[in-house]
């Protein structure tokens, strides 16, 4: 974790710097206050307590050009639900190998969704935040590197990203916070728009490992049992993963829409299917844009792994158990609006309704906030 005392030292060294390079400095911030509607609700980090950190946020990038095509960029992310610690979401070197080809190495922002390169920038979109149906993978930064093609393909303007690196850090895993290390991550992104039309396509693989103490122990009282063959079906060790995404937006004529579907799986293992998807429509009144949005996301809990097991198994209970704390299917309905009442922040209410069908439970969250860049 960065303090807030070194990134004064980073501003300090900047500007002390000058003459070697030029400095760029931008930020961006969310100041949101919400709560749930009910006692016994909980949504996004929210309960019916009016809470002012839980996605309130403020960040600064600084991007130094080093000449002769060379650059770094670094931003330092400090959220209120972790005390407004800052640490580093990306940092990174950037070198232009031609007008329409560019590598960068380092810690990157990694492609999976649309918004993947701005998702804590609230004032890039109209939401109160992005879909977390969709956008709810477990991370989103690898240490690794990209290379940038940025074209045009006749009346299309092109921009394909491929990546390649590793992440290693924690993730959640059925309530528990569990160590996870994915090597051998590549893929690649690939944009394509014209007149307010977009399309984008992406797709990556790794090799995932999760590692969590509880988790782990019970593997090894698997394999004692003689029941190393259930234990190597549910671990999560080298196994191969993979992410499919596909989005299409329209912004035109004052109509914003954009809709996402992903997919994700980790195979020879505990972890779920995942399947998600959005779709949004905002209609622009000037400076006023009401908007609504439906998610949906079904992990598909995978029974198999355990379904010869006899039910007097003093190891079924337990099994069961573990396979389906992954399984869920639920619903949700936002409905918000956004104010730019300034040209660089604008104000937003978002209402959500989610409707879990898994739990049989319903949860509704109501959330008010500014976002800004400067």
């Amino acid at each position: 974790m960065l303090k807030r005392s070194v990134l004064a030292a980073l501003i300090t060294a900047a500007c002390c710097n000058t003459a070697q390079a030029e400095i760029e400095l931008n930020g961006f911030a969310s100041i949101k206050a919400g709560m749930t509607m009910g006692s016994d609700e909980s949504l996004y980090g929210y309960d019916d307590k009016l809470d002012f950190k839980n996605e309130s946020l403020a960040a600064l990038q600084i991007k130094s050009d080093l000449g002769d095509k060379l650059s770094v960029t670094a931003q330092l992310l400090g959220r209120g639900s972790e005390d407004w610690d800052l640490e580093f979401e990306w940092a990174f070197l950037s070198y232009d190998l031609t007008d329409e080809l560019r590598i960068n190495a380092g810690r990157l922002r990694t492609p999976f969704y649309k918004y993947s390169d701005f998702r804590d920038v609230g004032y890039a979109y109209d939401w109160s935040r992005v879909p977390q149906s969709v956008y709810g993978l477990g991370f989103d930064t690898i240490e690794g590197a990209s290379l940038y093609h940025t074209t045009t393909l006749g009346m299309f303007d092109s921009s394909l990203q491929l990546i390649i690196g590793s992440y290693d850090g924690e993730a959640q895993i059925t309530t528990e916070t569990a160590d996870a290390k994915i090597d051998n991550i590549a893929g690649l992104a690939w944009d394509l728009g014209y007149d307010g039309y977009n399309f984008r396509a992406a797709y990556l693989v790794g090799k995932t490992t999760f590692s969590q103490a509880d988790f782990d122990g019970f593997m090894a009282q698997l394999t004692g049992f003689g029941l190393g063959a259930l234990a190597e079906q549910l671990d999560v060790q080298d196994e191969s993963s993979y992410f499919t995404g596909v989005s299409f937006s329209v912004d035109k004529n004052n109509i914003v829409f954009v809709t996402e579907v992903t997919k994700a799986q980790v195979d020879n293992s505990f972890i779920s299917d995942q399947e998600s998807w959005y779709a949004s429509l905002g209609y622009r009144f000037d400076t006023v844009t009401p908007y609504v949005s439906y998610e949906a996301e079904d992990n598909n809990a995978k029974r198999d792994i355990y379904a010869t097991l006899p039910t007097a198994s003093p190891v079924y209970a337990p099994v069961a158990a573990l396979v389906e704390s992954l399984e869920l299917d639920r619903t949700t309905w936002n409905i918000g609006v956004r104010y730019d009442f300034h040209p660089s922040a604008a104000l937003k209410v978002q209402y959500s309704a989610a409707d879990n069908k898994t739990l049989d439970r319903d949860d509704n969250a109501l959330v008010l906030g500014v976002d800004l860049v400067f």
